[in-house]
Formats: structure tokens, C-alpha cells, sequence
């Protein structure tokens, strides 16, 4: 990847990497942005399944949450454009804990933060750098490892963003939601997302939901909807075909070589020692 290539697609902003859809007067602006106390934050490291959790949410209570587009998504403006948004709001975001706007923490707004194996984090960053023309040209998946390994990508170090989040992880305005445990048992996530929120339901809405939420519907109704603004989940890209690719657990074990699965692991437990999503995932590493 070249510099030139890097700095036309994203810019730093306090040492780290955004999308240049993302502008500096927005992020510098962020403690201005005003959250309402029944507001729903959807936050999560890019490709970490942001867009799925968001479906399964609209699905179980469509007629009480209004999803708005991303909070960082264009400059300031957008602050205007959520104000606009009458119903309750479910807001999306990459936004690390320290970067979150002030408000949202004021107001102990509920928040869900998604994690998914760094791994797998990984190898579906690379194919978003490949396939998104808002983010810069990358040649090879060796030489994004190692920007990857560096936190040299948009939204920064993905160890960073997830120990940043996991501080606050014992605040009951905040749900730690895994990925892997809704591919696993995506009845029992489900429940611990409507208790969370309040919500009631029964089992044949959740097998309702189970269906309309499943990767293959999604995929076919993510080509229907693409022209859809209002399904701009993420700020890097309003193209939701670029959104689902495979959605599988334990698809890095085709692009890691052995070395690249050593230095992985040698980093991962030298920066989670400490960490009880670390524990968590270990059984997808």
C-alpha cells in the first residue's frame, strides 16, 4: 500500500485512522453532539458484525427504534440530521470508548458493543480495503497484516478499541455481545438483547426473526436495498453489498500462514492477558 494511496483515503485524527467520510470538523465537534437518554448505541470495531446485529434489532422492534445513520458518518451537519429523528433512536458507530461523545456517557444511554474474533476481524477488513473504493489500495494479505498487526487501519488498533470498551463492560448501560455466541446459540443472544432492551418475546418470534436475520436473507435483501439510504450502517461505505461477504466463524485459517498465526498469538496474549473477552474467544483462535 502506498502513502499516497493511505493519506488520500483516510486521515488521523489524534493518532488514528478514519475514513475520509468522516471529517475532522465532525470529530473535533463530537462533545457537541447531544444523545437522548432512550437512545441505543450499535458500537463495534469495523467488520465485526455491526450490520447483522443492527437487522436483528430492527427485526424485534421495528415499530419502537429508528435506525439513523452512522453518528460519524459526513461533518457536523449530521448532528442536525439525527435531531430530526422523532421516534427512538439506534444509532451506529466505530467509535472507540475515549472518542465517544460526552452525553452518551452522561446520560448512560444504552450501549452494545459487538466483538468477533480478531482473526476473522481481520481477514474481513482485508476484503473491505479490497472492495471499497473509500478506503485505500491494499496489494497483498501480507502486507495488511502487518498494517493490521500495527493498528495502521482505519479506526486504529483493534486491541486498543476492544480493552477500551471492555473497561466499562461491568456498567449496565453496556452490553459485550460476541459474534461467535450469536452464530452459535443465536436464540440465547437474542434473549440477552431483548432483556437488555426491555423488550418481551416469544419463541416462534424469535424463530421469525432467526430466519429474516439469517446471513443468506440478509445478502439477497442487501442487493434489493442497496440504493436505501437509510440502511448506512457503517461511515465507510453506503454499498451494502459490500457489507456481506461470507459472514463465517473461522475463516482465517485460509489466510494466516503458521508465522502469521504465531505472531498473531505471541501479540494476542501479550496485550489481552488481562482481558475476559480474551478468555471468551479463545475457542475461535
Amino acid at each position: 500500500m502506498s502513502s499516497e494511496n493511505q493519506s488520500s483515503d483516510l486521515h488521523k485524527f489524534k493518532g488514528i485512522l478514519y475514513p475520509s467520510l468522516t471529517s475532522e470538523e465532525l470529530l473535533n465537534s463530537l462533545d457537541s453532539f447531544e444523545a437522548r437518554e432512550d437512545d441505543v448505541y450499535l458500537v463495534s470495531y469495523p467488520k465485526s458484525g455491526t450490520h447483522w446485529v443492527a437487522e436483528v434489532i430492527e427485526n424485534i422492534a421495528s415499530t419502537r427504534l429508528m435506525l439513523t445513520p452512522p453518528l460519524e458518518l459526513g461533518d457536523i451537519a449530521m448532528f442536525e440530521e439525527l435531531k430530526l429523528y422523532s421516534k427512538r433512536r439506534m444509532i451506529p458507530t466505530h467509535l472507540s470508548y475515549e472518542m465517544l461523545p460526552g452525553t452518551i456517557k452522561q446520560k448512560q444511554c444504552k450501549i452494545i458493543y459487538i466483538v468477533r474474533n480478531p482473526k476473522d476481524t481481520a481477514v474481513s477488513l482485508f476484503h473491505y480495503y479490497r472492495n471499497n473504493p473509500n478506503l485505500p489500495d491494499v496489494d497483498s494479505w501480507a502486507g495488511f497484516f502487518e498494517l493490521f498487526l500495527r493498528g495502521d487501519v482505519v479506526y486504529g488498533s483493534w486491541f486498543d478499541h476492544v480493552l477500551g470498551w471492555e473497561d466499562h463492560r461491568h456498567e449496565k448501560n453496556i452490553l459485550i455481545l460476541y459474534y461467535e455466541d450469536m452464530k452459535k446459540d443465536f436464540s440465547k443472544s437474542l434473549k440477552k438483547i431483548t432483556t437488555f432492551l426491555g423488550m418481551g418475546m416469544n419463541d416462534s418470534e424469535i424463530h421469525k426473526i432467526a430466519w429474516k436475520t439469517s446471513f443468506s436473507e440478509m445478502k439477497n435483501n442487501a442487493s434489493k436495498e442497496n440504493s436505501d439510504s437509510n440502511h448506512t450502517i457503517c461511515a465507510l461505505t453506503s454499498d451494502r453489498k459490500l457489507v456481506f461477504r461470507k459472514g463465517v466463524v473461522g475463516d482465517w485459517i485460509n489466510y494466516f500462514t503458521p508465522k502469521q498465526k504465531k505472531v498473531f498469538d505471541e501479540l494476542f496474549v501479550e496485550r489481552m492477558k488481562q482481558s475476559e473477552v480474551a478468555r471468551h474467544l479463545k475457542e475461535y483462535s
